[in-house]
């Protein structure tokens, strides 16, 4: 008789974890491309290639450090207050939201202070990654996956990392497009929407190689 070996558990926190972790919300759970999250400022930022980098940091700083705060905050303050009747669930929406932006407001005295070239070139959209889905997305994923201390750290880089390499690749693309010969009735919004389309199959590829 042949008995089944039982899985094998990888223990959180362990390297092997956080790199599971960092390969899942960067390639096969793309907050933008797999999951659709934060594609206003990814079509309008990613003219140029120094916008959508400076974007893709101001992003990752901000999921990074957001998510981390936010895992410590639900889970060693608005949890145990669920004994005392505080509803959990209903405020953690506005905790994140909060949290998020007092980020975006230092990160955007800091841009303005370090480049204003890139202040500028970034104009309202900074401001706006308070209301960026992909951002408040991240933290609410790593509530729904039991993510915390260490592990939310690391989600939240692959998951703001996830979503500069996108926005960096199609500004790329959209430089090189715009010395080709795209049909007029494809120039703007269409090509560009095609590119992105193109982009997501590639990579919706990686879903279902590692879940969480």
């Amino acid at each position: 008789m042949i008995l089944a070996q039982p899985a094998t558990q990888i223990e959180p926190g362990s390297a092997l974890n956080l790199m599971i972790i960092l390969i899942t919300a960067t390639l096969t759970e793309n907050m933008l491309l797999t999951r659709f999250l934060g594609m206003c400022p990814f079509l309008s930022i990613s003219r140029q290639l120094k916008s959508a980098f400076g974007m893709g940091l101001a992003v990752v700083f901000v999921t990074t450090c957001t998510c981390f705060l936010n895992s410590l905050l639900y889970w060693h303050v608005l949890v145990p207050l669920e004994a005392y009747g505080v509803p959990a669930e209903s405020l953690k929406l506005i905790l994140f939201i909060v949290v998020i932006a007092a980020f975006v407001q230092f990160m955007e005295m800091a841009i303005e202070r370090v480049s204003l070239g890139l202040y500028f070139s970034l104009g309202v959209f900074l401001p706006l990654i308070t209301v960026n889905c992909a951002i408040l997305g991240t933290s609410l994923f790593m509530i729904n996956k039991s993510l915390a201390g260490l592990d939310a750290l690391v989600y939240g880089f692959g998951a703001g990392l996830g979503w500069m390499i996108a926005i960096v690749l199609m500004a790329g693309i959209r430089q090189r497009l715009a010395r080709a010969r795209v049909p007029e009735a494809l120039e703007g919004p269409g090509i560009t929407l095609i590119v992105a389309g193109i982009m997501a199959l590639a990579f919706i590829i990686f879903q279902g190689m590692i879940k969480l």
